[in-house]
C-alpha cells in the first residue's frame, strides 16, 4: 500500500525517451488503485506535468502507449518525462485541490496554468451601512456585502462605475473621510453625490436609491424601469415637474446603459459558458458571463502547444499525426481550469455550461464548498445553450488566431533560449546622484504587461553610491529569497557589464544557469552602432537580430517600459521624502502626524489654507499639534 507522497519511478532509475521502452518497463500493478496526483518529472527532476486521477493505476496506464496512439501534447510531454511520482488522497476531490496547489506552485511545462488571481473586477456595496458605499473589487468576502458582476475589463467596469454615480448619486469618499468631513464634495456641488456626510440626507430616501442601485445592477430592469416610469409618473401629476424631469433622465440613462447588454436568456438567472478548442497550435478557452439573463462579458485564454520538442518538430508520416483527443484528457483540462479559475475569493455562479460532460462530481463539490451553496456542472441541453457554447468555441478560436506569432517562441528562437519565453522579466536602475537608489522590474507574460507583478525595490546600503553593477547584484539575490513564478527570460537594461553582473549574483544564490538571461544596450551613435544590441551570456557579440523584427521591437519595447517605470517610481519617491520633511521640519510634528495630515489633505498649500479648527477637527492631531501645524506653514508660506 503506498503512503501519502510516496515515490514511485517508473523503468526502475533508467532514463531514456524511447517511450516503446517505457512501455515495456511500466508495471502496472507497481501502483495504487487509488485517487491521488501524479507528477512527471525529466531527466533533471524538475516537475513538468501535475494530474490528478480517481484510480492512480488506471491513469497511468494510459501514458504508456505507442506514441501514434497518444494526444499530441501527451506525445510531447512524454518525450521529455524521466520519471513519476505519486501522492494519494482518501478522495477524489482531495486531489484535485492538491492537483490545483501544485500546479500554482511549481508552474509545469506542459499544464494549463492560471497565473493571474484576479481574473475579473466586480462590484461591492455594503448594504449593511447606513449610507453604502458601492466600491469595485476582485475578491469576494462571506462579509454580507452584495457582489454584481463580473467585468473582464476594469476600464469597463470603472465606465459603469462612473455611469451608476452619475445616476444614483451615491457617495464615493472612504469610510474614514465620510466621518470627519466636515464640508460637502465636488461632486455634491457637481449633481453626482447627495452629501450624507455633512448634509441632512434621510437613510430612507438614500435606502431608495440603494435599493435602485441594486436593481440596476442585479438586472431587474423591468421592475427598475417600471419604478421610474411610476415616480416620474407622481411628480409630474403633482406639478412637480423639476423633479419629474429628474426621473426622465434617469430612466433615459438606464435604458441605454441596459441596451449595451444582449439578453440572452429570459429566465434572469446567473450562470457561465466555457467553449474549448484544442489542435496542433495549443488550447484555446472562452468564458461568457451572463448575469440576470444578459451576456455582461467574457474572457478567453489560450496555451500554446510548447516549442522545442522533438516529437514536435517530426514532420511527415501518418505516425506523426497527432491522435484524437480522449474524453479523460478533455475532462481532465477543464476540471484543472474549474478549479483554478473559481478560485475561493472569486465569484461563482449557480450553473457552469460546459463543452463535454465531467465524469465525477468533484469539481462540482469545490465549487459548491466556496460558493457555500450549490453549483451544477453541465453540458448545454436545448438551442440556445448549445448556440451559447459555439459562440465561445468561436471566441476561443478568435483568441488563438490573434496570438499568432507567438511571442514567447519567437524570443526562444531568436535568443537561442532553451525553452519558450512565457514570462519575461525586465529589470533597471535608477538614482539619482546615487541617492535614492531603486532597481524597477516589469513582468510580461505571453507578450503582454502583467502589472499587478511590477516591483520597486529600494537599495539603502548602496545610498551614496553610483555603481550599477551592484544595485543589480543586490536585485538579483532578493529575487531569488522572492521564490517562484521564475523567468523563462531575464532582460537587463545594459551591455555586457550589467549582464555579467546579474550572472555573477544568480551564480553566488544557486541559481544559474536556470534562468536564461539577456541584456539590451542602446546604440552608441558616437560608435558608429546603429542598433540596439542584445547580449547573452557566453557570447563576445550581440545577437543578430533584425532591425525592426518583432523580437527586437518587443525586447525594446520592455526595456523602455521598465525604465519608465522605475525612473517615475523613483521620482515619486523622492517627492514624498521632500513634501513629509516639510512637515517633520515642525518642531513637535513626527511621521506620524505627516500621515495625518496627507490622508486628509491633497497638498501642501491645502494645509496651510485650513483654519486652525479645521486642523483641530483632524482624528488624532488635537489642538497642540494642530496650533504647531498651523503655525508652522503659516510662517513658511508667509501667510496671515
Amino acid at each position: 500500500m503506498y503512503r501519502r507522497g510516496q515515490s514511485c519511478p517508473f523503468s526502475r532509475g533508467i532514463t531514456t525517451n524511447n517511450k516503446d521502452i517505457m512501455t515495456l518497463l511500466f508495471v502496472s500493478n507497481a501502483y495504487p488503485e487509488a485517487p491521488g496526483v501524479y507528477l512527471f518529472k525529466d531527466g533533471k527532476q524538475r516537475i513538468i506535468y501535475v494530474g490528478k486521477a480517481k484510480n492512480i493505476r488506471k491513469r497511468l496506464g494510459s501514458y504508456f502507449r505507442p506514441p501514434k496512439l497518444l494526444p499530441l501534447k501527451t506525445r510531447a510531454m512524454m518525450s521529455k518525462a524521466a520519471g513519476v511520482d505519486i501522492l494519494c488522497t482518501t478522495t477524489e476531490k482531495e486531489a484535485l485541490l492538491l492537483e490545483s496547489s501544485l500546479i500554482k506552485k511549481h508552474h509545469p511545462r506542459y499544464n494549463i496554468c492560471l497565473r493571474d488571481d484576479k481574473q475579473y473586477v466586480l462590484f461591492k456595496l455594503d448594504a449593511k451601512a447606513d449610507f453604502p458605499r458601492l466600491t469595485l473589487t476582485r475578491r469576494v468576502l462571506k462579509d454580507g456585502a452584495l457582489y454584481f458582476g463580473p467585468f473582464i475589463s476594469s476600464h469597463g467596469a470603472r465606465q459603469t462605475l462612473k455611469a451608476v454615480h452619475r445616476l444614483f448619486r451615491l457617495r464615493r469618499c472612504k469610510d474614514t473621510v465620510f466621518r470627519n468631513r466636515i464640508r460637502p464634495c465636488l461632486f455634491h456641488h457637481i449633481g453626482q453625490c447627495l452629501g450624507p456626510c455633512v448634509l441632512d440626507v434621510s437613510k430612507t430616501s438614500y435606502a431608495d436609491m440603494v435599493r435602485q442601485v441594486r436593481m440596476f445592477l442585479g438586472g431587474q430592469s423591468r421592475e427598475l424601469i417600471a419604478g421610474l416610469k411610476e415616480l416620474m409618473q407622481e411628480h409630474s401629476d403633482r406639478m412637480e415637474y423639476e423633479k419629474a424631469a429628474e426621473f426622465r433622465d434617469l430612466l433615459k440613462g438606464v435604458n441605454q446603459t441596459l441596451e449595451r447588454q444582449a439578453v440572452v436568456f429570459h429566465d434572469e438567472l446567473d450562470r457561465d459558458v466555457i467553449g474549448l478548442v484544442r489542435n496542433s497550435q495549443g488550447t484555446g478557452l472562452s468564458v461568457l458571463f451572463i448575469r440576470q439573463g444578459r451576456l455582461l462579458d467574457s474572457k478567453s485564454y489560450f496555451w500554446p502547444i510548447v516549442e522545442g520538442d522533438a516529437v514536435l518538430e517530426s514532420t511527415g508520416g501518418e505516425d506523426n499525426a497527432p491522435a484524437e483527443e480522449e474524453p479523460d484528457v478533455l475532462t481532465e483540462l477543464l476540471e484543472s481550469f474549474l478549479v483554478q479559475f473559481y478560485g475561493p475569493e472569486q465569484y461563482i455562479p449557480r450553473r457552469i455550461i460546459l463543452p463535454v460532460s465531467l465524469d465525477s462530481d468533484s469539481t462540482a463539490e469545490v465549487l459548491t464548498e466556496r460558493r457555500g451553496a450549490a453549483v451544477r456542472l453541465t453540458p448545454a441541453r436545448g438551442d440556445a445553450e448549445k448556440r451559447l457554447v459555439e459562440m465561445a468555441r468561436a471566441n476561443a478560436m478568435e483568441a488563438m488566431k490573434q496570438r499568432e506569432p507567438d511571442m514567447g517562441n519567437l524570443l526562444a528562437e531568436q535568443l537561442l533560449l532553451p525553452a519558450r519565453a512565457g514570462r519575461v522579466e525586465a529589470v533597471d536602475v535608477s538614482h539619482l546622484g546615487g541617492q535614492g537608489v531603486r532597481v524597477g522590474m516589469v513582468v510580461f507574460e505571453d507578450g503582454g504587461p502583467r502589472k499587478d507583478a511590477y516591483r520597486i525595490h529600494a537599495i539603502p546600503e548602496l545610498e551614496g553610491t553610483h555603481d550599477d553593477y551592484l544595485a543589480l547584484a543586490h536585485w538579483a539575490k532578493r529575487r531569488v529569497a522572492a521564490g517562484p513564478p521564475w523567468p523563462d527570460l531575464l532582460l537587463v537594461d545594459g551591455g555586457r557589464g550589467q549582464l555579467s553582473a546579474v550572472m555573477r549574483a544568480l551564480a553566488e544564490a544557486g541559481v544559474e544557469p536556470a534562468w536564461p538571461v539577456a541584456s539590451i544596450a542602446k546604440a552608441g551613435r558616437s560608435g558608429g552602432e546603429l542598433e540596439d544590441r542584445v547580449f547573452r551570456p557566453g557570447r563576445k557579440n550581440p545577437l543578430p537580430l533584425k532591425p525592426g523584427g518583432k523580437a527586437l521591437l518587443f525586447l525594446q519595447h520592455l526595456r523602455d517600459s521598465v525604465h519608465r517605470f522605475t525612473i517615475s517610481r523613483q521620482r515619486q519617491s523622492r517627492k514624498k521624502a521632500a513634501l513629509e520633511s516639510r512637515l517633520t521640519s515642525i518642531p513637535g510634528i513626527g511621521a506620524k502626524t505627516s500621515r495625518i495630515l496627507w490622508n486628509h489633505f491633497p497638498d501642501i498649500d491645502a494645509m496651510r489654507k485650513a483654519s486652525l479648527e479645521e486642523l483641530a477637527a483632524l482624528p488624532g492631531l488635537g489642538p497642540d499639534k494642530a496650533g504647531k501645524v498651523y503655525r508652522g506653514l503659516r510662517s513658511e508660506g508667509g501667510g496671515s
